[in-house]
C-alpha cells in the first residue's frame, strides 16, 4: 500500500520531460495518489496523465482565473484536493544593475503573484471541503539561504514566496492545512540543464555540499512526498533536500562568481 493511498494531488509545472513536476507526479502516482498534472503545454501533460492514470489541466500560474479554474477542476474531478504543489519557476541570472523592467515584471508575476494566486485558490478549496485540510508546497531555492551573484530578482521573489507560505501556515493551520516550501539547490533539470554544460560550474559548487554530491530531482520529490504524508506534523517550514549546502560558507566565492558569469554568458548567447 502506497504512502498516499486515497489522496488526490495537483502538481503544477509538469509539462517538461524529466522536470521536478513530472518526477513528483510519477512518484506520487506510484504511492497511490490520484494525480492531476498542470502547466502550459497540453501534449506532454496529456501524455503524462495517461501514463500515470491521472488527469491534466492547462494553467498559467500568472493568470488568476486559470489558477482558480485548475483548482475547481481538480476538486470536481477528485471530490477533494489533499495535496497541491507548485513547481514553476524561472532561473533568471541577471545583474541588479542591468535587469529590465520586463524581466522584473515577469519574474514577480511568476514567482510571487503567481504563488499568491496558487495559495489563494487551494486554501479556498481546502477550506470548503469536508473534512477541511490538505498539504500545500511551493518549491523555493537554496539560494534564499546560500546566496550566489547576479540572482537578486530570482532570490527576492523566491524568498517572498517563502513568506507567503509561512502566512498560510499561520492563518489556516487550524483548518488542518499544512504549508511548506522545499528548496532544491543546483539541480540538473530542464530549467538548468544548459548551465550544467558550462565548464567548471559543477566543480565550483560541489565543495559546498557536505554530503559530497548535488541533489537530484528525485531527492526533491521524496522530500515533497514526506511532507504530504499524514506522519509529517510540520508546517510553515523551509525544507532543504540538498545535502547540507546551506551549512557551509563560500570559500570559493571567486570561482563561483566566475562560473555563474560564464553561465550567464552561455544563457544569453
Amino acid at each position: 500500500m502506497g504512502q498516499l493511498e486515497g489522496k488526490s494531488a495537483v502538481i503544477l509545472g509538469a509539462a517538461s520531460e524529466g522536470n521536478m513536476g513530472q518526477t513528483i507526479a510519477r512518484l506520487f502516482a506510484g504511492q497511490g495518489a490520484k494525480v492531476m498534472v498542470a502547466g502550459r503545454k497540453e501534449a506532454p501533460l496529456a501524455a503524462l496523465a495517461e501514463e500515470i492514470g491521472g488527469a491534466y489541466a492547462l494553467c498559467d500560474i500568472t493568470s488568476k482565473s486559470e489558477v482558480n479554474a485548475m483548482a475547481d477542476t481538480a476538486a470536481a474531478t477528485f471530490g477533494r484536493v489533499d495535496i497541491a504543489i507548485n513547481t514553476t519557476g524561472w532561473g533568471l541570472l541577471a545583474s541588479m544593475l542591468e535587469i529590465t523592467d520586463e524581466q522584473l515584471d515577469r519574474i514577480v508575476d511568476l514567482q510571487f503573484k503567481g504563488v499568491h494566486y496558487f495559495l489563494q485558490a487551494f486554501v479556498r478549496v481546502m477550506s470548503a471541503q469536508a473534512p477541511t485540510g490538505g498539504s500545500l508546497i511551493s518549491l523555493s531555492s537554496a539560494t534564499t539561504k546560500a546566496l550566489i551573484p547576479n540572482h537578486a530578482a530570482y532570490i527576492g521573489t523566491k524568498r517572498g514566496s517563502e513568506a507567503l507560505i509561512e502566512c498560510v501556515a499561520n492563518d489556516f493551520g487550524h483548518l488542518g492545512i499544512k504549508a511548506n516550501t522545499v528548496s532544491p539547490a543546483f539541480t540538473d533539470s530542464p530549467m538548468t540543464h544548459d548551465s550544467f554544460q558550462v565548464p567548471g560550474l559543477v566543480d565550483a559548487f560541489l565543495p559546498r555540499y557536505p554530503m559530497g554530491r548535488l541533489n537530484t530531482v528525485e531527492d526533491v520529490a521524496h522530500a515533497c512526498l514526506w511532507l504530504c504524508t499524514d506522519t509529517a506534523f510540520i508546517t510553515g517550514q523551509n525544507i532543504q533536500p540538498n545535502g547540507g549546502l546551506t551549512l557551509r560558507g563560500n570559500p570559493q566565492a571567486r570561482d563561483i562568481e566566475a562560473a555563474v558569469g560564464a553561465a550567464m554568458a552561455k544563457l544569453q548567447g
